[in-house]
């Protein structure tokens, strides 16, 4: 069933996400930190770039589907796919550098911002259509496809985990050239683990490619007759609007709870409680799906969320705010959550079998796209609910008045030490209700998204383990 990959491949394909995902968390976790803290905008300023970002990366997921048209409709000598993914790599380690470097003021700085940011999304999607749209070409086996999942799972939370954990300790009180830094350093490290893929990956065409140029309409067709493949990309559109608010929002309770000069190593520990547990989830899963069910890991992985949302809510009003307990709580959502993307990841790519099964044609990039395009869009709906939450609770004003003391810092008027302490004395001055209102926005919001995108999927999908076992098996006999 399927066809087995060499070892080669296997680890060149895996390990090359470290650095991609690397430079996909600087960006999408950080980005609103490096804004709102080192650069000196009115709200009216801030309001124009946060729905700048939105429109870029609505575009953006709009666009990852254009892109897996034009892959789909390549075939160079080096592959389908490795072009496009060291191309992608290059290009977009290229922006990430220009974002960090260049330091435009107010609204020019506005202006210069939405446009690389439009350049960061487009040079990104080239590499990650290509690298996903790999994935399930490589093999139909269901177990050697979610070996090769784990297993890159694993490498995606090195990549994660190195920026996530290492970015919160060297920001506070230098935080316009350590931002700089690590851009550059991330940037490298992207185009030399893509390399080691586009290097050490060997592509074979597989006999069922469809050899037919696709277009623009007969893309649509494709996404709109996958019955199952729009019910789980709904409910990845879902979940990954759940899963990613609490982590782009993390730098902002840490701050607020604990004080600026303090929070770095604690966001250090529960980026490590996001590490662990992300990365136990990808040794698990594979266990785990050997003895149960998809349905029956996302139901009781949903329950877990449910229960430690609701603690975190109340963590420091009805339980105490221990620090041990916080990371305990961090390491069970993040544990869950990552069980939870693991089965929806592979249910996407189920789908690609489940379309050749119906109209006899394998349209591996355009199905994988729905994957990146569900990510690209949840980013959009985050940066929008992130935005306004930090805007409506007043956090945004006060946070400015630290972005002030960080560009002195930067141009060397004030030190470091002085920074931090100023800055603890404006985080004291918040209210209660103001910090409240940003940790209903971190539970509420994703509780809502992950329960809704669970229904979706208990309702309407249906390629359970043992379909795809009889979808796969008779896509074997007719090519027999």
């Amino acid at each position: 069933m399927g066809n087995s990959i060499d070892k080669k491949t296997k680890w060149c394909y895996c390990v090359g996400a470290t650095g991609r995902d690397a430079a996909y968390v600087l960006v999408s976790m950080f980005v609103l930190t490096y804004v709102q803290y080192t650069m000196k905008l009115t709200v009216a300023q801030f309001s124009v770039i946060s729905a700048a970002m939105v429109v870029c990366m609505v575009w953006d997921a709009v666009n990852d589907l254009l892109m897996s048209t034009i892959i789909e409709n390549c075939h160079f000598k080096s592959g389908k796919f490795r072009p496009f993914i060291i191309v992608g790599a290059i290009l977009n380690a290229i922006v990430i550098i220009a974002m960090f470097t260049i330091r435009p003021t107010g609204w020019a700085f506005v202006f210069f911002f939405s446009f690389i940011y439009l350049m960061w999304g487009m040079t990104y999607t080239i590499n990650d259509i290509a690298y996903w749209g790999m994935l399930p070409s490589l093999s139909s086996d269901p177990k050697e496809r979610d070996s090769l999942v784990t297993l890159m799972g694993i490498f995606i939370c090195v990549g994660q985990f190195l920026v996530a954990g290492l970015v919160p300790i060297v920001i506070a009180g230098n935080a316009v050239m350590a931002f700089r830094v690590v851009a550059l350093i991330v940037a490298l490290g992207f185009v030399a683990f893509q390399t080691l893929t586009f290097l050490g990956v060997t592509e074979t065409k597989r006999h069922d490619d469809n050899n037919n140029k696709v277009g623009l309409k007969s893309m649509a067709g494709i996404l709109a007759r996958n019955d199952q493949l729009i019910t789980v990309g709904i409910a990845y559109i879902l979940f990954c609007v759940g899963q990613q608010l609490l982590f782009l929002l993390a730098l902002n309770f840490f701050y607020f709870q604990f004080g600026y000069s303090e929070s770095g190593n604690l966001v250090t520990i529960f980026t490590v409680m996001y590490g662990l547990g992300t990365m136990l989830a990808q040794f698990a899963y594979p266990i785990l799906s050997a003895r149960f069910s998809r349905n029956k890991i996302i139901t009781c992985t949903l329950i877990c969320l449910v229960i430690g949302y609701l603690i975190f809510l109340g963590y420091g009003y009805i339980i105490p705010a221990n620090i041990i307990l916080l990371n305990i709580l961090g390491f069970v959502i993040f544990f869950a959550q990552a069980l939870y993307n693991l089965a929806v990841i592979v249910m996407v790519n189920n789908t690609i079998e489940y379309d050749e099964y119906k109209y006899g044609e394998r349209h591996d990039s355009i199905i994988s796209a729905i994957r990146s395009f569900a990510v690209k869009l949840s980013n959009a709906l985050n940066q929008a609910a992130a935005s306004l939450i930090l805007i409506v609770s007043g956090i945004y004003a006060v946070s400015q008045n630290i972005s002030a003391l960080e560009m002195e810092v930067g141009a060397g008027t004030i030190d470091r030490q002085t920074a931090l302490s100023q800055a603890d004395s404006f985080i004291a001055t918040v209210q209660p209700s103001q910090t409240l209102t940003l940790r209903i926005g971190m539970v509420f919001v994703p509780l809502i998204m992950m329960t809704l995108a669970y229904l979706i999927l208990r309702a309407r999908y249906k390629i359970d383990e043992k379909e795809y076992d009889r979808i796969v098996a008779e896509i074997a006999k007719r090519q027999l």
